[in-house]
Order: structure tokens, then C-alpha cells, then sequence
């Protein structure tokens, strides 16, 4: 027993991770998918989007359009090659293929489930910025999520952490509330690409932080 709780102790900052930052996630989005494969109607939906839409003004609509165009493929596409240049540069290549797998892989999951669950958009007023694919996840947030984490990853360590983090933060509630108040995703849509990118991102870099463990005897 006393190995096991040492065991534990030892490693219990890589299972809360795992617990809060995969598990709960995957539970969350697994829940949403089940009810939209069921066509149940998510009781939270549309009052938050009333509830948004209410604060409908020129002033606002400036800057959900800003945030909203900021967590597209237009701005973070050139910002994930970016970085993938820069991180190709350095000696330690597993971190470019980490970024790669964060930012590709989301996209790449939210084209699948889009197609997969093919929820049809909300049409509560006429949007701004319409869109004509599918709602379920919203790729918007599954993008902005991925990439922000992934980034807060790679500058962990550093000095920049605390800001980054804060920025993030904003980044990623902003351009998922730019999407409900533009009227082009629901609040499940949002919470669902939130959690699948988390689950995706956090699941990886569990496994990088094993490649990158010094082997015995090496």
C-alpha cells in the first residue's frame, strides 16, 4: 500500500492534469455529441442567446466582428505556419511536431464532427456574418482554444507565462462569445469545441512530456 501512495503522491500533479484536463473534457463533449446524435434541444441555448443578443449594438458588433474574424482560419492559419517556421529553427524538432498536431489535429477533429453530427445553424435573428456549414463544434473555438493552449505549452517555462495566460483567456472567452452574439453558433457548439480541443491538446502533450523523458541508461 505505502508504494502505491507514494506512487500517488509522487505523480499527482500529472493525474489531476489528466483528470481536469482530458477526462472531464471528453465526458463533457462525449454528453453534447450523445444529446445532439438524440436531436435533444440543450435548455441552456437559447436562453444565453437571448440573453447575448440583448446587448445588440453598432459598438459591439465592431467588436465581436473583430474577435470572431480573429479565431477564423484567415488569421490563425498564417499564425500557425508561423510558428511552425520558428519552432523548425530550433533544436528540439518535437516541439514543432507537438504544435502541428495541437492546431492541425483540432482542425482536423472539427471537420470531422462537423460532418459527423451535421447540426444545422442557429436562425434566432439574421446574422451579421452568416455562415452556411455546419454548427456542431464550433470550429471557431475548437481553433482559438487549440492554439492558445498549445502556445501557453510552449512558453510555460518562461518568463511571458502569466501574461500569455491572461491573454489567452480573454482570446478564447471573446471569440466564443463572438459567436453566439454574431447568432452563428449555439452556446453548446462553443462549450463542445472548448472542451474537445482541451481534451486533444492536454492529451498531447502528456504524451510529448514521455517522448521527451530521458530514458535509463541514455
Amino acid at each position: 500500500m505505502r508504494p502505491v501512495l507514494h506512487w500517488l503522491g509522487k505523480h499527482a500533479g500529472g493525474l489531476l492534469l489528466l483528470f481536469f484536463g482530458v477526462l472531464l473534457p471528453l465526458y463533457a463533449f462525449g454528453k453534447l455529441a450523445e444529446d445532439i446524435l438524440e436531436q435533444e434541444i440543450f435548455r441552456f441555448d437559447r436562453p444565453i442567446q437571448l440573453a447575448v443578443h440583448q446587448f445588440a449594438r453598432p459598438a459591439f458588433d465592431i467588436v465581436m466582428l473583430t474577435f470572431s474574424r480573429l479565431g477564423s482560419a484567415l488569421v490563425l492559419l498564417p499564425l500557425d505556419l508561423a510558428v511552425m517556421v520558428l519552432l523548425l529553427r530550433q533544436p528540439n524538432r518535437l516541439r514543432a511536431l507537438f504544435w502541428v498536431l495541437a492546431t492541425g489535429g483540432a482542425a482536423l477533429l472539427n471537420l470531422l464532427a462537423k460532418h459527423t453530427f451535421q447540426r444545422v445553424r442557429p436562425d434566432l435573428w439574421l446574422s451579421l456574418a452568416p455562415e452556411t456549414t455546419f454548427s456542431f463544434p464550433s470550429g471557431h473555438a475548437m481553433q482559438s482554444m487549440a492554439v492558445t493552449l498549445a502556445l501557453l505549452i510552449l512558453v510555460w517555462h518562461g518568463r511571458w507565462r502569466l501574461p500569455a495566460l491572461l491573454a489567452g483567456v480573454v482570446f478564447v472567452l471573446l471569440v466564443g462569445l463572438s459567436r453566439v452574439y454574431l447568432g452563428v453558433h449555439f452556446p453548446s457548439d462553443i462549450l463542445a469545441g472548448w472542451s474537445a480541443s482541451l481534451a486533444w491538446v492536454i492529451g498531447l502533450n502528456a504524451l510529448f512530456m514521455h517522448l521527451e523523458r530521458p530514458r535509463p541508461g541514455r
